[in-house]
């Protein structure tokens, strides 16, 4: 029996993530996630929105069909 499985690239964050510290952030996703640890990744509200920034994902935690990441904010890029 498989487990199903994404393998991510960038934080699509939808407005769900959470500010843990003052650049450390959370965001829970549905399902079992792969991404990258200790690399810069994009970040976007959405798939199709430009990047908001970059972060670095410092845990990945699989739980109860859930993936929790745990990213630092490295880079916000300014909408003004």
């Amino acid at each position: 029996m498989g487990m199903p499985m994404e393998l991510n690239t960038m934080i699509v964050t939808k407005g769900r993530e959470e500010r843990e510290e003052e650049n450390i952030f959370r965001l829970k996703k549905e399902g079992y996630r792969l991404y990258p640890i200790d690399i810069p990744l994009d970040i976007r509200k959405t798939i199709e929105s430009e990047s908001s920034g970059t972060a670095v994902i410092q845990k990945v935690e699989w739980q109860n069909e859930a993936t929790t990441i745990t990213y630092k904010l490295i880079s916000l890029k300014s909408t003004n």
